[in-house]
């Protein structure tokens, strides 16, 4: 769960590859959108529209910063910093689309693509980022910021303008700026490639069942959807597991074949880790090696320092802090959620130790066994677009804003579905998409990306956001039933995407999510507060076939049970954090991935029932997704959604002067003020961790 960083923030050169030109007046990126709010034109978009897009996006978009930097006139804001934001429109319409569907809905031709522009388009970034003379138009007005005269947002945008070309290297020796162009051109292909293995590698691994037998324990309805994906991959007839959260965790929670259960986790857990054409563990070690060179290039020590240097935390040390300050008593718990599983397992007669593949299985039974409720149970009142609706009505109540289906609207897939955000007075203020259900095509996880970003210091721009989670198929009756946890997910991209939505900036290069790595994950959390509320849960969890409420028995189960499992869950979690500074940290080169990953951990103290929750080879987070040095992200910002829904504790769910501020300071104001002060005037004061550690548990 995780807002997926947009490739198209980066700016790109386009190399050919012989695909046909046909003509601006054919090709929709290169021509005004003819469409409702200037939505892409899915439908008339074809492959072969890609490249002279790309291309023609590039040439005007050099074109634009030759004039900007070329300009006789003393800078101004207006004739430099605003200038840029309105560069590189038509490369940001394909980049948006182009990377927006690799992601949610990619072929072997896209993904062909992808690894040649990638390198490509990152030189374009750094043919900007480097350019000598519009960085010194860029250090005059910084030099100059006191006596312009400029609004809060027009000096927090210089001063980001300012350091984004700082830390991309704009200081840099000539000799040193074409090795760190080489560099970031070799991460950015590296980055590819690692996406595309885990991919390849997810798809390409089934459990083929073909005794009924060996089915004992699985619900009827996960018997189902395996026999189709069977069907799907031509073994009809048979049953089919494939080591993604869909279809792997119903079968390690419930299937009672134990040595099933440990082939297909480890099919899991060795994905880019399996000495073949899909291995990842040479990419990583070449990753690793850049990313200390460009560090060192810039003036750190290691990687970390250099991406922290950018965040909230701003030192290692903080992150540490904060890491160990959870792991101790979440270990502590983990362990004794483990022996008790030992003992479960022995009073019903086993003879052996409980490992990895064996956590989910014995958890549910505790579960049941601790609050006489399980997940097969609660399923059933969480249909997917009763969650859906149920989210909307937490933000109609909230902030005011209405969701209005539109089945006119352009979408790049059937199965997809677009909302229009209305604003109190009636206002369209956004374009909202849902793409939940999984399939083959689509990378793992959940994200929140943009097809465009708010803005209105050139008239109004609205929003375009989509939503991509990876949730069940539809079952017989038609509807898609969600796992608590899935509900959790889905309020927290929706989370993610209101702060996209409700966007209220006037640059693009500040709205919306364009925030820290340790801050944005703070407005998709702080959702999640609602979907875990009996008030709000019982507004949406109806049972899809009688429409029954869920039962107040049941309801009181799912909140006695809010912390079950916990030290399982912050093990995995601050285990896979931990293992992301200790690669980024080391000063050393890093040869054996399996080894360092083994030593990190077992000097951490993580016990051998449990696995980090990403394991070296497929944490996409820091090899492919933009959060290398930070994926301590999630529990920073878990400090401060704790403790900023505490006002909500206190004076109810809906309060109207909470929501505001909560709004305005949060979800409206993007990157338009330092992260820490907005906070503090929503809030009053900078976080304390108590919150946090009472709502896991863990005081």
């Amino acid at each position: 769960m995780y807002m997926k960083k947009p490739f198209y923030l980066f700016l790109f050169i386009f190399l050919g590859l012989g695909c046909q030109n046909n003509g601006a007046d054919m090709n929709p990126f290169l021509i005004d959108y003819d469409t409702p709010y200037q939505i892409p034109p899915f439908e008339k978009i074809k492959f072969s529209h890609y490249e002279p897009a790309f291309e023609e996006g590039m040439k005007q978009h050099l074109s634009e910063i030759e004039k900007i930097a070329s300009n006789k006139e003393n800078p101004t804001f207006e004739n430099t910093i605003a200038e840029l934001e309105r560069a590189g429109k038509t490369l940001d319409k394909v980049s948006s689309v182009f990377f927006n569907l690799l992601g949610s809905n990619t072929s072997d031709e896209m993904d062909a693509l992808a690894m040649t522009i990638s390198p490509a388009l990152s030189a374009h970034n750094d043919s900007i980022l480097l350019n000598k003379v519009l960085f010194a138009r860029i250090r005059t007005l910084y030099d100059q910021k006191i006596a312009l005269g400029l609004s809060t947002e027009q000096d927090r945008l210089l001063n980001e303008t300012y350091k984004s070309f700082v830390r991309s290297g704009a200081n840099l020796s000539d000799s040193d700026m074409k090795r760190l162009v080489d560099i970031n051109s070799s991460l950015s292909t590296l980055s590819v490639q690692f996406d595309q293995n885990v991919l390849k590698e997810t798809n390409g691994f089934s459990l083929i069942i073909d005794n009924e037998d060996e089915l004992d324990g699985l619900p009827e309805e996960e018997i189902r959807q395996a026999s189709l994906l069977a069907e799907s991959e031509g073994h009809n007839g048979k049953w089919v597991f494939k080591p993604t959260r869909v279809s792997m965790y119903p079968f390690l929670t419930y299937s009672t074949q134990r040595e099933l259960r440990e082939v297909l986790y480890n099919s899991y857990i060795q994905r880019g880790d399996n000495d073949n054409e899909f291995d990842n563990k040479s990419l990583i070690v070449e990753m690793l090696k850049l990313r200390k060179e460009k560090a060192n290039l810039m003036g750190f020590n290691s990687h970390a320092d250099y991406v922290l240097d950018d965040t909230m935390a701003k030192k290692t040390s903080r992150v540490d802090d904060l890491l160990q300050q959870i792991w101790k008593p979440g270990i502590a718990r983990a362990k004794s959620e483990a022996d008790e599983m030992q003992s479960l397992i022995k009073q019903e007669g086993g003879n052996f130790e409980l490992a990895a593949w064996d956590w989910w299985h014995y958890a549910e039974k505790i579960r049941q066994t601790k609050y006489n409720f399980s997940e097969e149970e609660v399923k059933p009142y969480f249909s997917e677009d009763r969650v859906l609706k149920g989210a909307f009505d937490v933000a109609s109540k909230l902030f005011d804003i209405t969701f209005v289906e539109r089945n006119d609207l352009p979408k790049y897939r059937d199965n997809i579905r677009s909302f229009e955000v209305l604003n109190e007075q009636d206002e369209t203020i956004g374009i909202f998409y849902t793409d939940f259900t999984l399939r083959p095509n689509k990378g793992g996880g959940a994200w929140m990306n943009t097809f465009r970003s708010q803005s209105k210091f050139d008239g109004k721009q609205i929003p375009i956001v989509v939503n991509v989670c990876n949730f069940p198929p539809e079952n017989e009756d038609g509807v898609s039933l969600l796992s608590f946890e899935q509900v959790e997910t889905l309020f927290h991209e929706f989370g993610h995407g209101l702060h996209g939505l409700l966007s209220d900036a006037n640059y693009p290069s500040l709205s919306g999510t364009r925030v820290t790595r340790d801050y944005v994950e703070f407005p998709s959390q702080m959702m999640e507060n609602w979907a875990r509320e009996p008030e709000v849960i019982k507004t949406f969890a109806l049972h899809y076939q009688t429409d029954e409420p869920i039962p107040d028995s049941l309801l009181n189960k799912i909140s006695e049970a809010g912390t079950f499992n916990e030290g399982f869950e912050t093990s995995e979690y601050v285990a896979a954090a931990h293992l992301d500074m200790a690669y980024h940290t080391s000063i050393e080169d890093i040869k054996d991935i399996d080894k360092f990953e083994d030593d990190t951990l077992g000097e951490l103290g993580l016990i051998p029932q449990i696995e980090s929750r990403y394991r070296s080879t497929y944490f996409g987070h820091i090899f492919a997704g933009g959060y290398s040095s930070g994926y301590y992200s999630y529990l920073w910002t878990e400090v401060l959604e704790a403790d900023a829904f505490e006002p909500f504790r206190e004076k109810g769910l809906f309060d109207k002067e909470t929501a505001s501020k909560l709004k305005e300071y949060v979800y409206a104001s993007g990157n338009t003020e330092d992260l820490m002060t907005q906070y503090k005037k929503y809030r009053g004061s900078e976080p304390e961790i108590e919150p946090l550690l009472r709502k896991r548990g863990l005081d």
